[in-house]
C-alpha cells in the first residue's frame, strides 16, 4: 500500500480550485472522516508548497494538524484569525500559512471568502471541509453520485478496497487520538547549553535529551572531567532522612506528581508588579465607573493597597466607606483620592474584615429596599385604588361625582349601554353639564396626563365614567397607560 501512495501525483490545488463549486473533492460528512485525511496528507508527503511558491511552509507540519483538529470542531466552519491565534499561540501570519496549506491540499474549500471592509467588522471565511481526491483514489474508496442533478462534491461513499482497509483503520485511530498544541521552541540560550549528544525531536514533538556522561554520580562509570565519583562528598546533616529511605530531594520530586502519577504544573506566585496588576485587573471589572480605564494606570494608582496587600474585596468595602459620586469624569483621578492614605487608617486586617461586614450589612439593607420598592410599585399597579395625592385632582373628581349625582334618571337612561359597537367612535354625551369636565381630560391627555379619567373609574365605575367621557377619550388614556408601562418606549408631550 505504501508503493501505491508514493506512486500518486503531487497533491496541489491553485487558487481558482480552492472554491467549494470547483473543488475536485467530496464534502465530509463529519470530523472523524475529515481528520483521517488530514492525517494521510500529512504522512503521504505529497504536498511539496515549495515548487510552486517561495514563501510560506515547506510541508504539512504537526501545527497544521492541530489547526485542522480545531476547524473539525467548528459548525459552521467559520475560524477567525484572532480565535486561531489564540488557541493556538502562533502569530497572526503563521495561522494564515497553516490555513491555506489545508486549502491548497484540498482539505479546505471556501464556501464564502470574508471581507475586510474600511470602518466595518471583518467577516471571517466560512470553509468546507474536503476530501481530495487523492485519498479515495489511494485507498481504493468507491463513491457514488446518487442525484445527477447535484454537485459532484456531494458524492457518496459505497466501499472500499481489500487493500486499502489496514490504512483506513490505522488512520481512524491517528484521528480519533487528539492532538496536543505544539510546544513553543526553546531559547537560545537553552540550546548553546543542551549537550551535544541530545537527540532530535521525535515524531511526538519533544526532543528526547541523552544524559551526559559527565552528570552521572555513581561509583561504576567515571564522569568525563577525570575526577573521583567520592571526591567532594559530604554526610548528610540529618540522618533521619537515609533512615527512611528518603533524601530531600526525592520528597521535592514525589511531591510534584499528583496520586494519579501525572505531574502538576508548579503555579508560579505573583510578584509586587504582578499583584498591582492583578488587584487593578479586579477592579476595572467590578467597578462600574472604572470600566474601559487602562490596567496599568490603574495598578499605578492602587500601589499602596496592593503592595499592603489588599484584595479586590477589601478595596470595595473601602471604596464604600468613602462614599461614590453619581457621575464620575475621571475614573483613575477619582480613585486616587478615594484611596490615599487608605492603607494607614486601615492597617490591620481586623479593621479591614470590619470595613468588609459594614459595605456586606449596606449591600443587604440596599437589596431590601428594592425589593420593597419593586412590590411597592407592584401595589400601585396592581392592588386597589388609592386616593390621588393631588388636591387639584381630588377636587375635581369631586365635582365630576357631584354632577353625575345631581343628574336625573331617565336622562342616564336614554344614553345607550352598548359603546363598544361599531358606532361607538361617533359616540359623545352632548349634555352641557360634562362639556367642561371633557374639555379637562382632553387637555391633560394632550400633556399625558391621564390621572382624570383613571380617578374617574376608579371613584364611579367604567360605565359612569363611559357616559361622562366617551368611549374616544377613555381608549386614548388606556393606550397611553399601555405605553408608559412598556420598557421599550418613551413618551415625550409638548409642553
Amino acid at each position: 500500500m505504501a508503493g501505491k501512495v508514493v506512486l500518486l501525483p503531487e497533491l496541489w490545488v491553485g487558487e481558482a480550485s480552492q472554491w467549494l463549486s470547483s473543488s475536485a473533492g467530496r464534502v465530509a460528512l463529519e470530523g472523524y472522516s475529515w481528520m483521517q485525511a488530514v492525517h494521510w496528507v500529512a504522512g503521504s508527503g505529497l504536498y511539496q508548497p515549495r515548487r510552486h511558491r517561495s514563501s510560506g511552509l515547506r510541508s504539512f507540519t504537526k501545527t497544521t494538524i492541530y489547526i485542522a483538529q480545531l476547524l473539525a470542531e467548528l459548525t459552521p466552519c467559520r475560524p477567525g484569525i484572532e480565535y486561531l491565534m489564540r488557541r493556538t499561540g502562533l502569530t497572526k501570519r503563521a495561522v494564515e500559512y497553516h490555513v491555506a496549506a489545508l486549502r491548497e491540499t484540498g482539505l479546505l474549500a471556501y464556501v464564502v471568502k470574508g471581507t475586510r471592509v474600511r470602518g466595518e467588522r471583518a467577516q471571517a471565511s466560512e470553509f468546507a471541509r474536503m476530501i481530495p481526491a487523492e485519498y479515495d483514489a489511494a485507498l481504493g474508496i468507491r463513491t457514488v453520485l446518487r442525484d445527477e442533478t447535484a454537485p459532484a462534491y456531494t458524492r457518496a461513499v459505497t466501499g472500499i478496497a481489500e487493500a486499502g482497509r489496514k490504512l483506513m483503520a490505522k488512520l481512524g485511530k491517528q484521528a480519533a487520538r487528539k492532538v496536543r498544541r505544539p510546544r513553543p521552541k526553546t531559547s537560545s540560550k537553552v540550546s548553546s547549553e543542551a549537550s551535544p549528544t541530545s537527540a532530535p525531536e521525535g515524531a511526538g514533538g519533544v526532543a528526547e535529551t541523552a544524559v551526559s556522561e559527565g552528570s552521572r554520580c555513581t561509583p561504576m562509570r567515571g564522569g568525563a572531567d577525570g575526577s573521583s565519583a567520592a571526591a567532594g562528598t559530604y554526610p548528610p546533616s540529618e540522618s533521619s532522612k537515609l533512615a527512611s529511605g528518603q533524601s530531600e530531594s526525592a520528597t521535592r520530586k514525589k511531591n510534584k506528581h499528583r496520586a494519579d502519577g501525572r505531574k502538576t504544573k508548579g503555579r508560579r506566585k505573583l510578584n509586587r508588579i504582578g499583584r498591582r496588576y492583578q488587584l487593578a485587573r479586579e477592579l476595572t471589572q467590578q467597578v462600574e465607573w472604572l470600566r474601559g480605564c487602562s490596567v496599568p494606570r490603574i495598578a499605578w494608582v492602587a500601589q499602596n493597597v496592593a503592595d499592603a496587600g489588599w484584595t479586590v474585596t477589601e478595596v470595595l468595602a473601602w471604596l464604600h466607606l468613602r462614599g461614590t459620586t453619581q457621575r464620575v469624569h475621571r475614573g483613575s483621578g477619582l480613585l486616587a483620592v478615594l484611596l490615599a492614605n487608605a492603607e494607614n487608617v486601615l492597617d490591620t486586617p481586623s479593621k479591614r474584615a470590619d470595613a468588609i461586614a459594614k459595605w456586606r450589612g449596606a449591600q443587604e439593607a440596599q437589596r431590601r429596599h428594592n425589593i420593597k420598592r419593586v412590590r411597592a410599585e407592584r401595589e400601585r399597579y396592581e392592588g386597589d385604588w388609592q386616593n390621588p395625592a393631588s388636591r387639584a385632582v381630588r377636587n375635581e373628581i369631586d365635582s365630576a361625582v357631584a354632577q353625575l349625582k345631581s343628574l336625573s334618571r331617565p336622562v342616564v337612561q336614554d344614553i345607550p349601554d352598548d359603546a363598544s359597537g361599531p358606532g361607538a367612535a361617533s359616540y359623545e354625551v352632548g349634555e352641557a353639564e360634562f362639556a367642561d369636565i371633557r374639555a379637562a381630560a382632553r387637555d391633560g391627555l394632550a400633556h399625558g396626563d391621564t390621572s382624570l379619567i383613571n380617578d374617574t373609574i376608579h371613584a364611579c365605575g367604567p360605565d359612569k365614567a363611559l357616559r361622562v367621557y366617551g368611549p374616544e377619550l377613555i381608549s386614548r388614556a388606556r393606550q397611553i397607560d399601555q405605553i408608559r408601562r412598556s420598557s421599550l418606549t418613551t413618551l415625550t408631550f409638548g409642553a
